[in-house]
């Protein structure tokens, strides 16, 4: 058990039976009246965010989330299959567990499955991944009328904003957590 006054950005917690990430948490002692903790949690089941306000004497209980390496195999309908990095076993895990991590996960990557109770809750892929430009339209010099940047289809499906001089064939360097182009490769 935790109290509010432990609170930090990263913490887990179990709230009436739901998982909840402490995204914010700070503590207040207004001029006049007890001190309190004002806390912004993220939902971890279904994403949504609420802001609350806490005693610093609150009891939570703490969720404790194991972190294992597993490697994409590959998709099956809705289902996509990992391996354990460390026992080899085989779990299969649905397209709404992963998210939008589906979009930059070819096979053979590695992720970071987060679980809790035997129940694999979340997944994260690393921060940046290579991926090759599967399509994309050819840029023409001074093209700048737009915003320079022009649709390229990745070859896991995903469809991201890339530069001008991008074209099919190179390979890339995206950010995961905002799926925007960085830099080729």
């Amino acid at each position: 058990m935790i109290t509010a006054r432990d609170f930090r950005t990263g913490v887990v917690i179990n709230l009436n039976g739901e998982l909840f990430l402490v995204v914010e948490a700070r503590h207040i002692k207004p001029g006049k009246g007890a001190a309190f903790i004002r806390a912004k949690l993220k939902n971890l089941t279904n994403g949504n965010s609420h802001e609350n306000t806490y005693r610093p004497e609150d009891r939570f209980e703490e969720a404790f989330i194991e972190e294992k390496r597993m490697q994409y195999l590959y998709r099956d309908g809705d289902s996509y299959h990992f391996m354990d990095a460390e026992s080899f076993e085989q779990v299969d895990l649905s397209a709404e567990i992963l998210g939008d991590t589906t979009k930059f996960l070819k096979e053979n990557d590695s992720i970071t499955a987060e679980i809790y109770k035997g129940k694999t809750i979340a997944v994260r892929l690393s921060i940046f991944v290579v991926l090759e430009v599967s399509h994309t339209e050819p840029g023409f010099k001074g093209d700048t009328s737009r915003s320079g940047t022009k649709p390229a289809t990745l070859e896991t499906g995903a469809i991201i904003q890339v530069p001008l001089f991008v074209a099919t064939g190179n390979k890339i360097k995206i950010d995961t957590r905002t799926g925007e182009y960085v830099e080729r490769a």
